[in-house]
């Protein structure tokens, strides 16, 4: 008589899931109550080679709409591993409640081999119909949580409603009693001080450094009806005070998605101290902003680069005389690869430039652009400002070239967006030459602009110098007398971003040497300015550079 065939033995890991943590801390929770029916459901597929694998993978307190919990990224990892064989479960939702996530468990169980088992919910996985029932119950269990998350929503915001404070951080000067607020005295006081304050100093940075002074600090609460202490940074911020200066909770009100309602916590503030507080808030908004449309930055908001990155005004002072520029927000920004072939520009030459082509292209021009703004036969007497605010959508600046994008809405009060048939006309695009080294002026001198500007001497003689040393660092590093740029930076004395900065003068094109010796290079070039990163080739260089 044949001998029954023993069953393969198939290694099988419960994984238990629950939501919250409300009862973890029984002496038999629903985490155990899951592996349990588990336990019992292997013992009974004894027969089948059944065999429990002796980890343990619960996740308490983790909602199922995420794959991103421990004990679940623990059983994927066995399961890599080719340490399991079957995973059980007490219900399909306890190992996810969204249905993009199962197809990803799905996958990496195939590529592995695993079953996958619910004890509650007869199916197998490795046959069509088994899938299709197993997707039509997760699609019950994703629309459980979402109804679950309507119902959590609509909860918080009837709550908000009748005033109620419903979690999340808590405002300076209460602490947490239960499930409501109370007024803390101490840090209470601290938040009349600042709104005191605030009225008298007018301005957020200005009370920053006031509160810093005094020794007031920011605080914040430890833990679930404790009282605040002190926060693990040592001065309040703007932003932060500034979030605080417009919070209605310090006058018992509670506000939620743009509704104002009478909170049940008592207030720290009387609503008079509080109303002046919002109106100097609101004044010094509006003189930021009249502040910033009588700035000298004309182009503050239109200027771009040819990558799109805003180009935003900035200074610097210089043996007391102040320099603008425009500065592309992605060097501003470190992020100096995202910014196009031009990041920085001195700001009177582009203003100058710009406003020139505008009025001129408003005079009916052709030698600008096409498509003119109809002119009005009045003479332009708008300000400089007025007319780029009235005709400038942007002004994108490129390696060679400026070019000014016309509003289709305002053209001298004619409304151009739609012509005779009704479709948008397209945007005026003046283009204007422009070159990355604008052709300078020396102090005191007044040229035509086709004339040779020669360099002053003394910056003749710091070019040279520069490429000089340059020239002597490159020969020593060849020769092995010096073993890097940080020894060269040791020995001379300097910054290795400075040395490393000047190393790109010793490949200079000869004709542009050729140019400085002779004093017939522009007359704004500077050290610092011919050290910026060039060309490899020579003739890209001289191109560059307006060497002819």
């Amino acid at each position: 008589m044949k001998a029954p065939q023993q069953s393969r033995r198939q290694r099988c890991a419960v994984y238990t899931r629950k939501s919250t943590e409300h009862n973890l801390d029984l002496a038999f929770n629903s985490l155990d109550a899951q592996r349990e029916a588990c336990e019992a459901y292997i013992k009974s597929q004894e027969h089948e080679g059944w065999v429990l694998v002796p980890a343990h993978y619960d996740d308490g307190g983790l909602s199922g709409a995420s794959l991103e919990r421990p004990a679940l990224q623990q059983l994927l990892a066995a399961i890599r591993e080719g340490q399991v064989d079957i995973i059980v479960v007490y219900k399909v939702d306890r190992l996810t409640r969204a249905l993009a996530d199962f197809a990803k468990l799905v996958e990496t169980f195939d590529a592995h081999g695993v079953a996958f088992v619910s004890v509650t919910q007869s199916f197998n996985t490795t046959t069509s119909m088994g899938r299709l029932t197993l997707n039509v119950l997760l699609s019950f269990a994703q629309f459980e949580r979402e109804v679950i998350g309507e119902r959590v929503r609509d909860k918080i915001a009837a709550s908000k409603r009748k005033g109620l404070w419903v979690g999340g951080p808590v405002p300076l000067g209460y602490c947490s009693v239960g499930k409501s607020l109370q007024v803390e005295p101490q840090d209470a006081e601290t938040v009349r001080t600042i709104f005191a304050r605030y009225l008298v100093v007018g301005s957020t940075r200005l009370l920053a450094d006031d509160l810093y002074q005094r020794g007031i600090r920011p605080r914040y609460a430890k833990g679930r009806g404790a009282s605040p202490r002190i926060s693990p940074t040592d001065r309040f911020m703007v932003g932060p005070l500034g979030y605080m200066l417009r919070n209605r909770f310090y006058i018992g009100e509670i506000v939620y998605r743009g509704e104002v309602h009478q909170g049940q916590h008592d207030p720290i503030l009387d609503r008079a101290t509080f109303d002046a507080v919002q109106q100097r808030l609101s004044d010094t908004a509006v003189a930021r902003r009249v502040v910033r449309s009588q700035s000298a930055a004309l182009l503050s908001g239109l200027l771009f680069d040819d990558r799109g990155n805003r180009m935003s005004p900035t200074h610097c002072t210089k043996q007391g005389a102040r320099y603008r520029y425009y500065v592309s927000q992605a060097v501003q920004q470190n992020r100096r690869d995202a910014g196009g072939s031009v990041v920085r520009v001195a700001a009177p030459d582009i203003e100058a430039r710009v406003v020139a082509a505008l009025r001129e292209h408003r005079r009916g021009s052709t030698t600008l652009g096409h498509d003119q703004i109809p002119h009005t036969g009045t003479p332009d007497t708008a300000s400089d400002r007025d007319l780029l605010v009235r005709h400038v959508d942007r002004i994108v600046l490129r390696e060679e070239q400026v070019e000014i994008v016309l509003r289709r809405d305002q053209r001298d009060g004619v409304d151009a967006a739609m012509d005779g048939g009704g479709e948008r006309e397209p945007q005026t695009v003046i283009t204007i030459p422009w070159s990355k080294i604008p052709q300078r002026r020396r102090k005191g001198i007044a040229t035509e602009p086709n004339e040779a500007w020669r360099l002053d001497p003394r910056t003749q003689q710091a070019l040279l110098t520069a490429i000089g040393r340059s020239r002597a660092w490159v020969g020593d590093l060849l020769a092995g007398r010096a073993a890097s740029l940080d020894a060269i930076a040791e020995r001379e004395g300097k910054g290795e971003r400075h040395v490393r900065m000047l190393m790109s003068l010793a490949f200079l094109s000869p004709r542009v040497i050729a140019a400085i010796v002779a004093g017939t290079a522009p007359a704004g070039l500077t050290v610092t300015g011919l050290a910026q990163p060039l060309p490899h080739a020579w003739s890209e260089q001289e191109r560059r550079l307006g060497i002819v």
